[in-house]
């Protein structure tokens, strides 16, 4: 908010409208928007093929118990709206577009998914903005055990390059992760060892396959620019 507040002071008065306009876009879209902090993980208890979309059944004792009809929960990074719920156990809709563009291609029951809930105007925000909208999916190229923690490197798809920065941030299976290294083909993530105890991240090998949305800001900042004829 002070960020905002000191942008529409410096700006313009002919700029100041579109600094309102961000800060109210920005109290729009920040309930429906994930900070990569995991909360817990739930188990798939079941999926449902239903045509040209997939219900899938989630349980995690006691993580629903304060969800709704509607509410919406990132599972492995993609948003999904709750169909029903009990206290332990949700259900989703997951539409074709969104199983053939994401990991749950490739889901089963028994998985585990990682759950996070949308951050509010109050939290803290202890990782970075994540929608929710999977860019691509990519695999695990080699898991590297360390003295604390393990190294993970996972393939780079071509296209999303330009987005990614070294000691940038980079949501995976909806977790927030910061690039440790970035090579012509591949990026690296060092895991420390709180975070492999509470994601699935832990069941990660050669082949696995997941989740990848870049950080929105730079893909904000490309379409400035080329809307603009800048870049």
């Amino acid at each position: 908010m002070a960020l905002l507040w000191s942008a529409y002071s410096a700006a313009r008065p002919c700029q100041r409208n579109t600094c309102v306009g961000a800060a109210l876009a920005f109290f729009y879209i920040l309930p429906r928007m994930f900070t990569g902090i995991i909360q817990a993980t739930g188990e798939i208890v079941s999926l449902e093929n239903r045509g040209d979309a997939l219900t899938m059944r989630m349980k995690s004792p006691g993580f629903f118990k304060n969800s709704k009809l509607g509410d919406s929960i990132a599972n492995n990074g993609v948003c999904l709206s709750v169909e029903s719920c009990t206290d332990d156990e949700a259900t989703f809709c997951l539409m074709h577009q969104t199983v053939v563009n994401t990991s749950f291609q490739q889901s089963k029951v028994g998985d585990l998914v990682n759950l996070e809930y949308p951050c509010r105007a109050d939290s803290f925000m202890g990782g970075h903005f994540v929608m929710g909208h999977v860019d691509c999916t990519t695999e695990v190229l080699r898991v590297t055990p360390r003295e604390t923690g393990v190294e993970v490197d996972l393939a780079l798809p071509k296209d999303l390059r330009r987005y990614v920065i070294r000691r940038g941030s980079i949501s995976l299976n909806g977790i927030s992760l910061t690039v440790a290294e970035k090579g012509e083909d591949y990026i690296r993530v060092c895991i420390i060892p709180d975070t492999l105890a509470r994601t699935n991240l832990r069941n990660w090998v050669p082949g696995t396959v997941v989740n990848v949305e870049v950080d929105m800001l730079g893909k904000y900042i490309e379409n400035y620019l080329k809307e603009r004829d800048l870049a």
